[in-house]
């Protein structure tokens, strides 16, 4: 499973701790999700993507997220 976790953070400007409170969970368990070494529950997926107001799918998906530079580019979108 794939993720953009930090991505969202960064933009967000949460730590990993702020986050893990606000879905009540370990700050260790947002690490292992960055990494990739755990995989979420659908519960702890939805109250990840509930936290940044996305739907799951933008946070989370089953084949690796293109670029962001590469989806900007596809879109016309200056950079």
């Amino acid at each position: 499973m794939y993720n953009r976790i930090a991505v969202f953070r960064a933009e967000y400007k949460l730590s990993r701790r702020q986050l893990a409170q606000a879905v009540d969970v370990n700050p260790q368990t947002i690490g292992y999700l960055e990494r990739g070494d755990y995989k979420p529950s659908l519960e702890l997926a939805l109250k990840v993507a509930a936290v940044f107001h996305v739907p799951v799918e933008l946070i989370f998906s089953l084949t690796p997220f293109e670029a962001i530079g590469t989806s900007l580019r596809r879109m016309g979108v200056e950079q």
